[in-house]
């Protein structure tokens, strides 16, 4: 028994470990190797391409995101414009409606769907209305920098590659300890993002801002999000999914905890199917560095929930064994008790931040397992306002 216990306390210790330092630290090492291989661009290569934007209930800023739109440099003839209203109920498709009549210059559509089903599904049937080469999909609440879409096709400099994710920029992030904790944590995960794309493939995307081959597209079922399936997806048919970190969109994040706490449930509603999405994963020997990536930066952080409850678990029947598992028993209780503190003095220590920060996050992590365990796991989510 004492055996297994601490088998299962280790293994906990090494994923949580490795998920937040280990794999971080590791993949700089691995970028030095590689450090000759950088990301190539081909300013040259200017497809048509789609900007389809999904929007529910938007009224608050589709006029923004429009007049964005119109801003974006690319050839006229070949960039056209696509708002996927996911069955708005406000005033978003009369201002798209009004803004196409406003202006007959720019090849703008709007894309009723007749149900909502949330953000994919529409995705999945405004795609099959598009002709052009490429889709560049992006956000309602997103605004992108005027060359986002030159730089997103610049970085499709060959055949295998299927997907280009570009970097959000979060405009508040000195709002708020909570915006804060976001920013640092989003700045440290676009470094790891740079060179998993640079070396081979990236696990992940970026919802805000990302492009791939329209042919290519593949109708995802509504509760999966393009951010976690298309990389691993389109890596597992042995090609490319990138990040250009040039290619740029402006958002807000969560000012508040409940907001941001939403965020990430919303972000979770897969994470039992995204811990190993497919077994072949496991195959180094054909898939190489993305083995390793998924593992250390998906398999791992998708762990956290249990692994936590795992380690506290194991460590207090453990107690009695040695003065390490003491120690490590009252670390778990100290860290635990900080993220409380936080909670209730409202501190801006930016140490109880992060751990807060953290300890929200796992517990998101649990919700979102028990909605997919109880059936109320859905494709769609109530927005936070404060974001708008």
């Amino acid at each position: 028994m004492k055996l297994l216990l601490e088998n299962l306390f280790y293994v906990s210790g090494f994923i949580i470990i490795w998920a937040m330092v280990g794999y971080p630290i590791s993949l700089k090492f691995i970028g030095k190797l590689y450090k000759n291989k950088t990301l190539k661009k081909d300013y040259s290569h200017q497809p048509s391409v789609t900007v389809l934007v999904v929007a529910h209930n938007e009224e608050k800023v589709i006029l923004d995101k429009l007049n964005n739109l119109l801003k974006i440099e690319y050839p006229k003839d070949k960039i056209e414009f696509v708002v996927a209203s996911d069955h708005s109920t406000d005033k978003t498709n009369e201002m798209v409606l009004n803004f196409i009549e406003e202006h007959p210059d720019i090849n703008l559509r709007l894309y009723e769907v007749k149900e909502r089903k949330g953000k994919t599904n529409a995705q999945n049937e405004a795609h099959k209305t598009v002709n052009t080469e490429y889709l560049v999909m992006t956000d309602a609440n997103s605004i992108m920098d005027n060359k986002a879409v030159k730089e997103l096709m610049a970085a499709f400099i060959s055949e295998d590659i299927f997907y280009v994710s570009g970097r959000l920029s979060l405009v508040n992030k000195d709002k708020s300890d909570v915006s804060n904790a976001e920013a640092i944590y989003w700045d440290s995960d676009l470094i790891t993002r740079e060179i998993e794309g640079r070396i081979q493939t990236i696990t992940a995307g970026n919802g805000a801002l990302y492009a791939c081959k329209t042919k290519e597209y593949y109708d995802f079922n509504p509760i999966e999000c393009h951010d976690s399936a298309m990389p691993p997806f389109y890596a597992l048919q042995g090609k490319r999914a990138i990040a250009n970190h040039d290619a740029i969109a402006y958002e807000k994040a969560g000012e508040v905890i409940e907001d941001e706490f939403s965020r990430k449930i919303r972000m979770n509603r897969m994470i039992l199917n995204h811990i190993l999405p497919d077994v072949r994963i496991l195959n180094i020997f054909k898939y190489k560095w993305f083995t390793y990536f998924y593992f250390g930066h998906r398999t791992c952080r998708y762990l956290l929930w249990v692994s936590h409850l795992i380690i506290l678990m194991t460590n207090f029947l453990l107690l009695h064994e040695s003065l390490f598992y003491s120690i490590t028993f009252l670390g778990q209780m100290l860290f635990y008790l900080l993220a409380l503190v936080k909670a209730i003095t409202r501190t801006n220590n930016k140490f109880l931040i992060m751990i807060y920060y953290y300890t929200v996050t796992i517990i998101a992590q649990w919700v979102g397992v028990y909605r997919i365990l109880s059936g109320k796991a859905k494709p769609y989510w109530d927005k936070s306002e404060n974001i708008r």
